[in-house]
């Protein structure tokens, strides 16, 4: 739909253009542009005071494209590009004001698009009237124009107008502009622009490491012109016959514009560079006219197989120094006249800088040049800003500016400080919340929290045809007993007494806020199936003027999203109230885990571990019963009955048909039975200490748990210690199958398949009795996790995995794990329903449970940390009228016993234009919906097509925007929808994870484990897990809590003289440079030298120093934030460590072939426009 733009025809570069009024620009005075007609939608505030509008000058297109802060993000991309451009590259800058959108200002600081504060912007663009500063630089993403230059006297003095056959670069250059380049002038001497020496242009497949965006000369184009002093700048101007249309913004979105140009000066498009002349472009014939000469050398730039040379390791050739990359160091002063001005995630937007005289329209003459325009441009010829000062020698050269493309550091940072700091308030329908790594407060007024519901989108299209056009799944990530932080209130239990709580007669709906009630509060009207239903005599009560009941505000059920309900006989097994559950602890003695230290570690600590049983919130003691078993080939029960002095034990060798030997003192009392536990703790290791039995048996130590649980008549949950693939002779041997050779096969996919049926059923015999199962496992081989995992999974349990198991380095993990495990709280026999409303219905479910049928997922035990999935699909016509309602009630039993339900109720918008759609999508929860698709895919495809499937729908999703949604423009530009700028960063990710793509290092064990794990992630995880979060140390101001601002997942981001953290909820990295000062290393390590450092500590040693204590503190506050402890790697740089360490650099070319971020964008681009073709 046309938002507020007509198609015009692009500027030539080096024009200035207007702003764009009808977005709002705080840091502009706000003054209204005349003789604009009104729009409804917020406007750019006008020009700085004193500045003059300049008369666009002849030839000039008033509107190319170009994203401003809540504009759809614009790429372009060269019209040619090659599929297999995997080293990246750097396209043209960009800068100078947008063009002109009819619609006039309103006043700064108001919103144009006020339903529910951000429309398109919810992303986090800074809505304040004070933008985020930055320094400068950082160039804006804002294509068609180039980074506005940095005070410098001209070098050029040639404006004439440009020779027309020069003038059709200009398309190419509409080419890939992602965003401001930093120029880039000729190579360090003794460097040609040849070929790569090493490999020859690649070409067709997408994983092709080495071959760049643009292709770079082979001997038959020949080389490119000598002359570079003459300096043939990129950027032409379109000639007229070929306009570049406008980009459409997303509607109703407060934005940012770049300032306009001021009186006298124009935007330049290309700075002069300083002392250099301008490099030629690169790749492409040469032009007729032109001499080919010079020596082809081989490029930096263009290496195969080792990731790009980086900026830690000493100086190359080529590429970037150290210092040269990123944001300078924030010493520059702003330009003067201008305040520096965030532009969504693209770095910030300059005006034209003084002592500029006006733009450089066109280029020099090269003689007669009749021969065809270049068809590809080389990045490297694209100057850049920051590095103008450098003296023509040392200038290195460069890709595509990461600056310039989207960034999820700059997304999450300005969502921070937009939305952090007011509370969330559910009150509103389709509201969408703050990201999941900004903290906030939830107000529950009628809608779920989000830490309880979050979606793919919060308005959703009314029909299905709809739907399958714009391929965004509808999902929901459900996690029904989140922990909510301390200052919000948990959900009321509600009591109804015997009758149990009011539902809708035809489709059992629990009664919500969205009920209508009627004739005078006699009846109600279902929100979800429409059925009329009498209320109980004892729920009556008066309605007031506007038809809500007067006790509206008192009762949980009518008020808010979320509650729990006592649950009555009715919803409990075999009509009786369930007993409280028990917890059983399973020990592995064979010669493995005895020796590693293991047996006596665990014995030592479930002494303590015991007494921090979950219990109901006033209850003096744990209602959970405890009991214990060893087992290696054959299994031993332990008696520890209080009313004996010494623990009896006694021993099941007929592993073929399990039994529990004991019913009385198997199952006891904590506080009851302590002596005689404690008793059986110390003995333990003594017993098995001197044993020499390897092998153990798996299967019949969940079936004698279930049998324990059976005969106690009550739910539970094993907690099994294992340390090896169970080879004994019993039910559920497994052999030996781990196959490398697999990999990248199409029977890949039995490697993420059980071996055996066995355990399946096992899990439903499980899942019948509410006999969840915890693994604990310590391999030192292949143990078989596709298969082992398979009771876990199915049961809602957890599977914790410490490969090579080392009592000095995993015993911390291991152990706050555990307590974790045993602390939690958790529902047991618990059975979820999701219903919606008309129009929609649950038709797709991911996470760690059991279907027996097609509604009801059923779980033995479903803990704080997991989350289930749900897909919708339509099966009818939604309306923008009624919205559309889920309902998820989950019954379960507490730890104490009691039979609960607890319901969760959100409501959605409708839609019928696409915009609105991509307006309300969250892409966190996106990608977590994604990922879990895809890695249930690999169960069943080859993991290519999965892949394939992913890139194919994630374009689909973005062409369709593009298409319907953005305004025509040139197809060089990448348009990318403003919730959804990072998709492909994301997206890219999760193609990389080591399920999709596994690294030579990647055990079998690993990616199942990985595959079970993200399974039932909730969103934040999910987010940490695909892009760590990467935080300098150094920077860290020691006299404050806060954390220090987090960095780009990239190793040009790294300095050798600083200390880096990266997390990803496994695992806590730090990295330490080369060159970090020696009383840093003390003051962290104690240790007086980078090569005394130990890189086996598994814990920071405790100094007495400020940064010790900061680093310290820092890792306590993020081991608070995630649900596993995660371990602590120490890399030195350039040590054998750093590869693995490389490896969650995401936004770089990974070693296994994954394309790097720039590369990844710049494909999808090539597949959106094949799809738009």
């Amino acid at each position: 739909m046309s938002v507020n733009q007509h198609t015009h025809a692009g500027p030539p570069y080096g024009h200035p253009q207007p702003g764009y009024q009808g977005y709002q620009q705080p840091a502009y005075g706000g003054q209204p542009l005349p003789g604009v007609p009104h729009s409804p939608y917020g406007a750019y505030n006008g020009p700085m005071p004193g500045y003059q509008q300049p008369v666009p000058p002849q030839g000039y297109f008033p509107s190319l494209g170009f994203p401003s802060k809540g504009s759809p993000v614009s790429l372009n991309s060269d019209t040619s590009l090659a599929p297999n451009f995997i080293d990246s590259v750097r396209a043209p800058p960009t800068s100078g004001a947008p063009p002109p959108a009819t619609g006039t200002s309103l006043p700064s600081g108001h919103l144009g698009y006020s339903q529910f504060g951000q429309g398109d912007v919810q992303n986090g663009i800074p809505t304040s009237a004070a933008p985020v500063q930055r320094p400068p630089a950082p160039q804006p993403f804002l294509p068609g124009s180039a980074p506005a230059p940095v005070s410098q006297p001209p070098t050029f003095q040639q404006y004439g107008p440009p020779p027309p056959s020069v003038q059709q670069l200009s398309n190419h250059m509409a080419g890939m502009t992602i965003g401001s380049i930093p120029a880039c002038a000729p190579p360090p001497a003794g460097l040609g622009y040849g070929p790569p020496t090493s490999v020859p242009p690649v070409s067709g497949s997408f994983s092709a490491t080495g071959s760049g965006l643009y292709t770079p000369y082979t001997a038959s184009q020949g080389a490119p012109p000598p002359s570079v002093s003459q300096g043939l700048p990129l950027a032409q101007p379109p000639f007229s016959g070929q306009p570049v249309p406008t980009q459409r913004l997303p509607t109703e979105v407060p934005g940012f514009a770049p300032p306009l140009s001021s009186t006298g000066i124009e935007p330049s498009s290309y700075p002069p560079t300083t002392g250099a002349p301008r490099p030629p472009p690169m790749p492409g014939p040469p032009l007729s006219g032109q001499t080919v000469a010079g020596p082809r050398m081989s490029q930096p730039n263009h290496v195969s197989s080792p990731p790009p040379p980086t900026t830690l390791s000493g100086p190359h050739p080529g590429p970037p120094m150290s210092g040269l990359h990123g944001p300078p160091p924030p010493t520059h002063p702003p330009q003067p006249g201008y305040q520096m001005q965030q532009n969504g995630s693209f770095g910030q937007v300059r005006g034209p800088q003084p002592n500029y005289g006006g733009a450089y329209p066109g280029t020099p003459n090269y003689g007669s040049q009749p021969g065809p325009p270049p068809k590809r441009l080389d990045p490297d010829s694209i100057p850049s800003p920051q590095l103008n000062e450098l003296p023509p020698q040392q200038k290195p050269r460069h890709r595509i500016d990461p600056d310039a493309i989207p960034s999820p550091i700059q997304v999450i940072e300005d969502d921070r400080s937009n939305r952090g700091s007011e509370p969330f308030v559910t009150g509103v329908r389709g509201q969408v919340p703050p990201l999941v790594t900004t903290n906030f407060l939830v107000k529950d007024q009628g809608n779920a929290s989000p830490r309880y519901i979050r979606c793919t989108s919060y308005n959703i299209p009314c029909t299905s045809d709809m739907a399958k056009q714009s391929q965004v799944p509808l999902a929901a990530v459900i996690k029904p007993l989140a922990t909510l932080p301390p200052e919000e209130t948990l959900p009321y239990l509600v009591d109804h007494g015997e009758s149990g709580p009011v539902r809708c007669n035809r489709c059992k709906a629990y009664m919500c806020p969205f009920m209508q009630f009627i004739e005078g509060g006699r009846r109600f009207q279902c929100c979800f199936c429409s059925c009329v239903t009498e209320v109980p005599a004892h729920y009556f009560q008066h309605l007031d003027h506007t038809g809500k009941r007067v006790d509206f505000y008192d009762r949980p059920e009518l008020s808010l999203g979320s509650y729990e309900f006592l649950a009555t006989v009715d919803y409990c097994k075999n009509n009786k109230f369930p007993s409280p559950p028990a917890f059983i602890f399973m020990i592995d003695v064979s010669y493995n885990a005895v020796k590693s230290g293991l047996v006596r570690l665990i014995c030592e600590e479930l002494k303590s571990i015991l007494d921090y049983l979950p219990r109901e919130g006033n209850m003096e003691e744990s209602a959970i019963r405890v009991g214990f078993v060893t087992y290696n080939k054959v299994l031993h029960f332990y008696n520890v009955k209080s009313s004996l002095a010494q623990p009896q034990m006694m021993v099941v060798s007929d592993v073929a048909d399990m039994f529990v030997p004991l019913l009385d003192g198997f199952l006891v009392n904590v506080n009851e039975s302590r002596t005689v536990i404690a008793s059986l703790l110390d003995q333990i290791p003594e017993m098995f200490a001197d044993t020499r039995e390897t092998e153990t048996v798996f299967g019949p130590v969940i079936q004698a748990g279930l049998e324990a649980l059976k005969a106690a008549e009550c739910a539970g949950k094993l907690f099994i210690f294992h340390t090896s693939l169970p080879i004994a002779e019993a039910p559920g041997k497994l052999k030996n199958r781990d196959d490398k050779k697999l990999i990248n096969t199409d029977k890949e996919k039995t490697l993420f398949q059980p071996q055996t049926s066995f355990y399946s059923n096992l899990a439903k015999d499980c899942v019948a009795q509410g006999c969840c199962v915890d693994l604990f496992l310590f391999p030192n081989q292949y143990l078989d996790v596709a298969t082992l995992g398979v009771v876990t999974y199915q049961t809602g349990g957890s599977i914790y995995k410490y490969a090579y198991f080392q009592l000095e380095t995993d015993q911390d993990r291991f152990l706050n794990d555990l307590r974790r495990d045993v602390q939690k709280e958790v529902g047991f026999d618990a059975v979820m329903r999701v219903r919606t409303s008309t129009g929609i219905r649950a038709t797709d479910f991911f996470g760690a449970f059991y279907m027996s049928n097609t509604t009801d997922v059923e779980m033995a035990g479903l803990d704080c940390d997991k989350t289930i999935t749900v897909e919708f699909k339509h099966d009818d016509k939604l309306s923008e009228d009624s919205g559309a309602l889920l309902q998820c009630a989950l019954l379960y039993t507490s730890c104490a016993g009691q039979r609960r339900l607890r319901i969760h109720n959100l409501s959605l918008n409708c839609c019928t234009q696409l915009a609105d759609l991509y307006r309300n999508c969250e892409t966190d929860t996106l990608i977590n919906y994604l990922a879990k698709y895809a890695y249930r895919g690999v169960l069943n495809s080859p993991v290519k097509a999965v892949r394939d499937s992913l890139i194919n729908q994630c374009a689909q999703i973005l062409a369709c925007y593009r298409k319907n949604c953005a305004s025509p423009s040139s197809a060089g530009q990448l348009i990318l929808p403003e919730c959804m700028k990072l998709l492909p960063v994301y997206l890219n990710c999760v193609l990389k994870s080591d399920v999709l793509q596994p690294g030579p290092e990647v055990t079998t064990d690993d990616r199942a484990y990985i595959r079970q794990l993200v399974t039932s992630m909730d969103v934040a995880e999910t987010n940490v897990f695909f892009y760590p979060r990467l935080l300098p140390l150094t920077k860290a101001d020691v006299d404050s809590d806060s954390l220090p601002a987090a960095i780009r997942n990239s190793e040009e981001r790294l300095s050798k003289g600083d200390i880096y953290l990266l997390e990803n909820g496994l695992n806590i990295f730090v990295w330490v440079g080369v060159n970090v000062q020696q009383g840093l290393i003390q003051n962290l390590f104690g240790v007086s030298s980078f090569s005394q450092i130990s890189n086996t500590l598994s814990t920071l040693p405790v100094l007495e120093n400020p940064f010790s204590k900061k680093v310290r503190s820092i890792i306590d506050m993020l081991h608070l934030q995630r649900s596993r402890y995660m371990k602590l790697i120490i890399v030195k740089q350039e040590d054998k460590l750093e590869m693995l360490f490389k490896h969650f650099l995401v936004e770089d070319k990974s070693l296994t072939g994954g394309a790097s971020y720039v590369d990844f964008l710049c494909h999808m681009h090539k597949e959106i426009r094949q799809l738009l073709s």
